[in-house]
């Protein structure tokens, strides 16, 4: 199964570009951290990564769940989110792109507990990245959008997913984590017009890998699209070795 996806970059300069916007149009995300906090078995670490931190949504939540780090290496590879990270002497944050292998033979540390959240759906080679972060800790709790997110939407202009799916996810864990443990959560966010629904898609980042239609078929789609939510799933992952 081809888990390479090329469309990393694309979704990177989405995020960049809306940067300060992105709070505004990130209530899915937002939901998706809190809940990935909340399943975490412990309230104390020693050192925590968080891969492609943004804004610092899991941040936020470990501080209002009052659940203790001595440090926190907020890594990301959009220099725009790193500056809108929150500060605290206790958080290091650090240009990484999970693509390169230069990024990861920069990590010195050894991670008790390695976190990512709406993130890893652009990878460009789930399996690999994976592994890598398999390297620099061994316990790792994460959620990633999957292909199914927007489908009613991809089906309507059809467009195959930029994303991979729950199958080519579980894999990519199954091979590189001795234990693994999955559970797909669904969610849908309503609009009160088409026009708010494919402004959201345009800000929130979530649309940074999709394919780019032409402005006749972006209004056909406005058109014909039959929902007035948008479709979204995640599968959170806790894996150990």
């Amino acid at each position: 199964m081809n888990t390479t996806n090329p469309n990393n970059q694309n979704a990177i300069k989405e995020f960049s570009r809306f940067s300060k916007d992105y709070n505004s149009y990130n209530q899915i995300q937002a939901q998706v951290a809190k809940q990935l906090i909340n399943k975490l078995p412990s309230r104390n670490y020693k050192i925590i990564a968080d891969i492609g931190c943004g804004t610092g949504a899991l941040y936020d939540r470990l501080v209002s769940r009052e659940i203790f780090f001595g440090r926190l290496v907020a890594l990301d590879a959009s220099e725009q989110m790193l500056l809108l990270h929150p500060s605290d002497q206790r958080v290091v944050t650090q240009y990484f792109d999970f693509n390169e292998p230069g990024s990861f033979s920069s990590i010195k540390d050894k991670f008790d507990l390695v976190l990512s959240s709406s993130a890893l759906q652009w990878s460009r080679d789930l399996g690999w990245t994976i592994s890598q972060l398999a390297h620099i800790g061994d316990n790792f709790y994460g959620a990633i959008f999957t292909s199914n997110t927007f489908k009613t939407l991809h089906e309507t202009a059809s467009v195959a997913s930029p994303i991979y799916t729950p199958e080519e996810i579980k894999k990519a864990f199954d091979k590189s984590y001795k234990n693994t443990q999955y559970e797909i959560y669904r969610y849908k966010l309503y609009f009160d017009s088409k026009k708010d629904l494919f402004n959201y898609i345009k800000k929130s980042g979530v649309s940074g890998g999709e394919q780019k239609l032409s402005y006749k078929q972006t209004k056909t789609l406005m058109r014909e699209f039959p929902l007035d939510y948008l479709e979204f799933e995640v599968v959170f992952i806790e894996a150990s070795n």
